[in-house]
């Protein structure tokens, strides 16, 4: 799975184009698409933009398999909305999407019982879903589950997999036993943009880094299933490109992704959401000598 950028014209408006075509190039690539996820600034959108993101994306697929994040912003203190998840859960599914539980202020703060009882009361109201544990790295409300929670998860049939965003291997390999043990059909769903080799242990994946080039990751991938020993090369450059582009402040990544794409002539500007951290232009150099080492693969 690969988490689609929203990308932004130069008047500060959602450019429906660029995204039309990075959507159609992520599925072209094999790769199923994720939208209104971190990548799309999901937090940043209004309900309008979120449910026209879901509208054509539906259209693109065509009735195949997309997935799409259910966010729902609150603050420390309060309780586990379930009406409200319940709300964004339904507007995916109605528009053919299967829907990426964000963690939420009310759902992590709980006690484990009452962080599964709400999973539980989750999966009651949808088709199938897919769980996300991210750390507080990347947004305050974030928890890592214990493994107890997580096998818990893994118990709930219509719980497809797991969005998994600890930036540690460590934690993503128990996991993996886990899932081996329990439930062999269970997706383990990297999140790790700083290791993005981990499918070499078992994982799936649904990475923001994937949006940068849609159509190398899904070359990458083919290698891997294939045995080709030159997936380790161009693994290697796509973690450098990682690296850099998720280096501190890490939301940043989103303008690295856009300025990427947009020398890659996939998107017609290299601009980040209005409200969202920037990077400096003084970059541009850097991903352009990026871009030389994966002539190789994009001419291919």
């Amino acid at each position: 799975m690969s988490a689609v950028l929203l990308p932004f014209a130069t008047d500060g408006t959602v450019d429906w184009p660029a995204f039309d075509g990075h959507v159609e190039r992520t599925l072209e690539a094999g790769l199923v698409p994720a939208v209104n996820m971190d990548t799309g600034y999901v937090n940043l959108l209004d309900d309008a933009t979120k449910l026209e993101v879901l509208q054509r994306t539906n259209r693109l697929t065509s009735g195949g398999m997309f997935v799409a994040g259910a966010f729902l912003a609150d603050a420390p203190g309060a309780s586990f909305d379930l009406d409200e998840y319940s709300r964004r859960m339904n507007d995916i599914e109605q528009n053919g999407g299967v829907p990426v539980i964000f963690q939420s202020y009310g759902l992590t703060q709980q006690a484990d019982d009452d962080i599964v009882a709400s999973y539980r009361q989750i999966a009651e109201r949808c088709s199938r879903f897919v769980g996300f544990e991210l750390g507080t790295v990347f947004l305050p409300f974030g928890k890592i589950y214990s493994l107890d929670v997580y096998r818990e998860l893994m118990n709930l049939s219509n719980c497809i997999g797991a969005k998994h965003s600890s930036l540690r291997r460590d934690l993503e390999w128990q996991r993996l036993a886990l899932r081996n043990e329990v439930r062999p059909d269970f997706m383990v769903l990297t999140g790790n943009d700083l290791a993005i080799d981990m499918v070499m242990y078992g994982s799936d994946y649904l990475l923001g880094l994937s949006s940068f080039a849609p159509d190398l990751f899904g070359q990458r991938d083919r290698m891997w299933e294939s045995g080709d020993l030159n997936f380790y090369q161009l693994n290697d450059v796509l973690q450098y490109l990682g690296f850099f582009a998720f280096r501190t402040p890490v939301p940043a990544y989103k303008h690295t992704c856009a300025q990427f794409l947009h020398l890659r002539g996939m998107i017609a500007s290299g601009l980040t959401h209005p409200d969202a951290p920037e990077r400096p232009a003084t970059d541009l150099p850097i991903l352009e000598a990026l871009l030389e080492q994966l002539a190789d693969y994009t001419s291919a």
